[in-house]
């Protein structure tokens, strides 16, 4: 034993200092990520972690192969119900635990789907996809060498997977060229279409693609993967309203869940694409999951539940501080990509072009030894990510932790001094990030913990617990990691 507890001693101790680092000293602005609630963290201490419910429509109902599950199974239904109010739709689909897999479970549907006419014991490939380029921001995910491996045809012509990519204008890389993208659809009549990026600056012209397709005797499914921009749906796009058959996300960057992913449509009982929908939900289970992680399903009825009691408050900041953030940055003499004409950014994410200071990678790394949080991104014009010259930004972690427009014109300067003048801030860093510590959009603090610490003490064969982990939560505080 006296091996063992030197070990745990040694690693719990790097990950106390870890914990203190990033939610005390860092300022974070990757836009993949968020910090949970106390609340939904605590859900993941809870006797559902481990635990398994698998279950499948059977028959017209409901089968579950485990027992003991009468209580994650009425959370399933309720996660269900907030999430189809979050984005006023009849389907959700919760059983991916990440965006990449719901992603890849939307390729195996519709590769399914297409199949369902064609003759027995054969079985073909998506003839033609459409995608936004990865350079241009399309996401891995979305890409022949990502999830969409093995599931689209080679182009003869080209020997490689015949994906083609949106055409984008020449005045503003970051948005589609929607006549050109018209004209491309029309000529590559492709099944499926993805729209959607991690590079995401603006919305994507969904309605323009839904409308020109609606009349073909076989249109192309049209997904959309809103893993960055979930937690702003509505306020930034609606693109199931737009005519998205599909949407795919994360739950765990805008929106501030735990780490899951999600499904959501209108392809209800007796819509044209119903097929399609049990196509989808047949591969998330048992196609591609089997225990889907019931404490992170607990966590994101507790995340779906703040964020309805929250959403517009909280996307309203999102966006007025993505802007304002784009705004001083461009104020204190770096250059911000997007066009300033209508605000840079429609979305939670700030790009930067750093190249005229050095490579990204080396620009982020200067960033985190002055403690804040980037990554480095391949702009349009870069050739591979070995190479980047931009930065990408987000504001959705430090507007939960309650920074406003003018907090980001100071974290602005701070980082023009970094890039700009290589400038050593560490320490001013560090003393501005002590004044966003306090969680927004979720309970109060003391309320926060009297629920978790009653949580707590039926989570253990002890009660002892319950104590312990109170004083730390009111000792770290409402945005502690535990």
């Amino acid at each position: 034993m006296a091996d063992l507890s030197q070990n745990m001693d040694d690693l719990f101790g790097r990950i106390r200092e870890n914990n203190l680092w990033r939610q005390r000293k860092c300022v974070n602005l990757i836009p993949s990520e968020n910090t949970p609630s106390p609340l939904v963290k605590i859900c993941e201490l809870c006797d559902p972690a481990g635990r398994y419910a698998e279950h499948k429509r059977m028959k017209g109902r409901d089968v579950y192969f485990y027992h003991g599950t009468d209580f994650i199974r009425k959370i399933e239904e309720e996660v269900g119900e907030a999430i189809k109010e979050y984005f006023q739709c009849s389907e959700a689909e919760l059983r991916t635990i990440s965006g990449q897999m719901a992603n890849e479970v939307i390729f195996e549907g519709v590769t399914k789907f297409v199949n369902r006419s064609t003759p027995d014991g054969t079985f073909r490939k998506l003839r033609a996809v459409m995608n936004n380029n990865l350079g241009l921001g399309g996401h891995l995910s979305s890409q022949p060498f990502g999830a969409l491996f093995n599931f689209v045809d080679i182009n003869p012509e080209t020997n490689k997977e015949n994906c083609v990519n949106f055409p984008v204008m020449e005045s503003n890389p970051y948005r589609i060229d929607v006549p050109k993208m018209l004209e491309t659809v029309r000529r590559v009549r492709p099944e499926l279409v993805i729209f959607g990026k991690s590079m995401f600056l603006y919305p994507e012209p969904v309605k323009e693609m839904a409308d020109e397709v609606a009349d073909w005797e076989d249109r192309p499914v049209i997904m959309y993967d809103m893993a960055h921009v979930l937690g702003i749906y509505g306020a930034f796009q609606a693109p199931l309203t737009d005519g998205a058959d599909v949407v795919t996300g994360s739950t765990h960057k805008t929106f501030f869940g735990p780490q899951r992913g999600v499904i959501v449509s209108n392809m209800a009982k007796k819509t044209p694409l119903r097929k399609l929908w049990l196509d989808i939900t047949s591969r998330a289970f048992p196609g591609s999951t089997s225990n889907h992680h019931l404490a992170t399903l607990l966590g994101l009825l507790v995340a779906t539940t703040e964020i309805n009691e929250f959403k517009d408050e909280y996307q309203n900041r999102i966006l007025s501080n993505a802007r304002a953030f784009a705004k001083y940055l461009a104020d204190n003499g770096l250059m911000v990509e997007g066009d300033p004409a209508d605000g840079y950014t429609h979305t939670h994410q700030v790009v930067i072009r750093v190249s005229e200071h050095g490579e990204g990678s080396e620009i982020a790394d200067r960033l985190q030894a002055n403690n804040i949080i980037v990554n480095y991104q391949a702009l349009p014009d870069d050739e591979t990510f070995l190479s980047s010259s931009g930065i990408r930004t987000g504001v959705s972690e430090m507007t939960r932790y309650g920074m406003n427009e003018d907090d980001f014109g100071t974290l602005a300067e701070l980082m023009a001094r970094i890039i700009l003048k290589n400038e050593d801030v560490a320490d001013e860093v560090a003393d501005f990030r002590k004044k966003y510590t306090i969680m927004r959009y979720t309970l109060p603090l003391e309320e926060s913990i009297r629920l978790a610490s009653g949580a707590l003490e039926s989570a253990f064969p002890t009660g002892d617990y319950a104590k312990l982990f109170a004083d730390n939560l009111r000792n770290l505080g409402a945005g502690a990691n535990i």
